[in-house]
């Protein structure tokens, strides 16, 4: 930039200069006296102007013939090409020109300048590796997407070029919303780049869409081994990619292979809680009841969640209250200070109707920041323990602004409180009840159904209904 600055400037101080001379020359009336040879030689100065431009046209002229009689001899010599060569050279200069006038346009949004010297460049350059990307870049960019199509295509068909055009081509899929076509591409340019970020991220998408988790897991390790995705994020999408080929497996009555394709999910990540309740499962389904246990304490101790609890509740599904609830110590002792742990032990205890143990078990969860779950228990202990009907009611009420918690539904079969909080069979006092949730400021649904799913009354789904996972 500063040489071109340089030469403008001494370029222009030079016809200055001359132009000043010149003038100087025609005022003076004068001429100019040149002595050759003994003799002197006068002319005027427009003549002598005249003289000096002929003499720079000549120079120029004797250099290009020149030019051309050093290309003869090379030609001679055996490069066939060098005559091309000295022809082509001031056409390439125009045809760079051109190209670098197209991408400055393309920049700059000007679609019909871009796209006129787009098509003068590759008129003059005959150089098709460099000037189809400008052209499909300039078609694009005025909105004629047969002409942009038609150059990325020739681009992916050249070897050189070949992921360029297939890019090119799986944007235009892209933006058409053509997933059954932008899915070939993204696999065809994964092909011919295997490190490049963003067509791995758009395979992984396409793949995730597709429900193809075995695609979308071969993806995800090329983008764990070109060191795109930190380990721990890819170990996490790895597992829910492995939980839902363990439920589509499940699907077909693939119980084994489903059954590996968990436990792999647990191995991945061991705080995924939907995977260890599933894996869980499977094995309380083989037999393997104690290891289920152990698989659900481990994850219980990692991060307590309802899913861990009705996953470990399902092992023994037939045994009674009392059972249950010493069989989950195990569970609790894991992590007895976690707010879900204190929550499922008062849940348990009410089951039981030992209302002083659930009071206690729940005490300071109430008086901190208590959630609608919270509320719920403390209304049915309330319930339990025949306090007024105001004071139930008022937990109620609070239950209904509380926040919902991080595990609002409880999956325990056992844990059937719905009864403790309408209050038996009394008709009238449950239509009462329905009509206050129907009054409640969130608008939506009854009282009971929003304790039961709080509460984790037998409406909460069976641990073999679990939602399909969305490893996407």
């Amino acid at each position: 930039m500063l040489t071109t600055a340089i030469r403008t400037i001494l370029f222009l101080g030079l016809v200055a200069a001359g132009v000043w001379g010149l003038v100087h020359l025609l005022e003076d009336g004068g001429g100019i006296t040149i002595q050759f040879g003994g003799k002197e030689y006068f002319y005027k100065p427009a003549i002598f102007a005249g003289i000096l431009i002929a003499a720079f046209i000549a120079v120029w002229l004797a250099l290009k013939v020149f030019g051309f009689f050093l290309a003869i001899l090379r030609f001679v010599d055996g490069d066939e090409t060098a005559i091309s060569r000295f022809f082509n050279r001031s056409r390439e200069r125009r045809g760079l020109e051109a190209m670098a006038r197209s991408m400055t346009a393309l920049a700059a949004g000007d679609a019909k300048v871009a796209r006129a010297k787009a098509q003068k460049a590759e008129l003059l350059l005959q150089r098709p590796e460099l000037t189809r990307l400008i052209n499909a870049q300039a078609a694009e960019l005025a909105g004629d997407d047969l002409r942009a199509e038609t150059y990325y295509r020739a681009l992916a068909e050249d070897p050189s070029t070949s992921f360029i055009g297939v890019r090119g081509l799986l944007n235009r899929a892209l933006e058409k919303k053509d997933d059954e076509r932008a899915l070939k591409l993204a696999e065809s340019a994964a092909n011919l780049h295997p490190k490049d970020e963003g067509v791995l991220d758009t395979l992984y998408t396409l793949q995730s869409r597709k429900f193809d988790w075995a695609g979308a897991r071969k993806t995800l390790d090329a983008q764990r081994r070109a060191a795109l995705l930190p380990k721990p994020e890819a170990d996490r999408r790895d597992a829910m990619l492995a939980l839902a080929q363990a439920e589509d497996a499940e699907e077909v009555d693939q119980g084994e292979h489903a059954r590996k394709l968990a436990l792999e999910a647990v191995k991945l990540d061991p705080a995924n809680a939907e995977a260890a309740a599933t894996a869980a499962r499977h094995l309380a389904a083989a037999g393997s009841k104690r290891a289920a246990a152990k698989m659900l304490i481990n994850g219980w101790r990692r991060s307590p969640s309802a899913t861990l609890a009705g996953a470990y509740a399902a092992i023994e599904p037939e045994e009674s209250p009392d059972e249950r609830r010493k069989r989950f110590g195990k569970l609790l002792k894991a992590n007895p200070a976690h707010p879900e742990s204190k929550l499922l032990s008062a849940e348990l205890a009410l089951v039981t109707e030992d209302w002083r143990a659930a009071r206690t078990a729940i005490a300071d969860l109430k008086e901190d920041e208590p959630t609608a779950r919270s509320c719920v228990v403390m209304a049915a202990i309330a319930r339990g323990e025949g306090a007024p009907e105001a004071e139930v009611r008022g937990w109620l009420a609070r239950a209904v602004d509380a926040p919902r918690g991080d595990a609002l539904d409880s999956d325990l079969s056992h844990a059937a409180m719905l009864p403790l909080l309408i209050g038996g069979d009394d008709e009238t006092e449950d239509a009462e009840t329905a009509d206050e949730a129907s009054d409640s400021p969130d608008g939506g649904g009854s009282v009971e159904t929003e304790e039961a799913k709080a509460s984790g009354a037998p409406s909460a789904p069976e641990p073999d209904e679990q939602p399909r996972s969305n490893a996407a």
